[in-house]
């Protein structure tokens, strides 16, 4: 993925660290889900705590920003098109996106198989809940 503030498999703390160091709100990036595969986060800063936006892509390539249930689903084509809706206030985050956190240096890839291999194993953070 060839986007400057794609980080990769960054964990939550480093993300967490990257984001508040500014102490902006609107402060982004957006990484791997450390909970689910092949699922991305989207991180915004917010009043001094980052907000956590899951990401899921479809079978066709399309993204979707996972909502709550009684809200619809929204179909972005890329990743840019979910950036560019939420840099303009008012669209559902706790904060329009404002300042990119740019990726520095990518995580290695001898981590990132590491995280692979641990995929499944169970640990007692971020559950994610299983609809019927």
């Amino acid at each position: 993925m060839d986007l400057p503030y794609y980080h990769g498999c960054l964990t939550k703390p480093e993300c967490e660290a990257l984001l508040l160091k500014g102490g902006a709100d609107g402060n982004f990036l957006i990484r791997d889900s450390e909970s689910v595969p092949g699922a991305l986060c989207l991180c915004v800063s917010f009043k001094k705590r980052v907000y956590n936006y899951r990401i899921l892509r479809e079978k066709h390539g399309y993204y979707i920003m996972e909502a709550k249930p009684s809200t619809s689903k929204e179909v972005f084509p890329t990743l840019e098109e979910i950036i560019f809706k939420f840099k303009t206030p008012g669209q559902g985050m706790v904060v329009h996106l404002s300042n990119p956190i740019m990726r520095r240096s990518f995580c290695p890839r001898e981590r990132r198989l590491k995280l692979e291999l641990n995929v499944y194993e169970n640990t007692e953070e971020e559950y994610v809940n299983v609809l019927p």
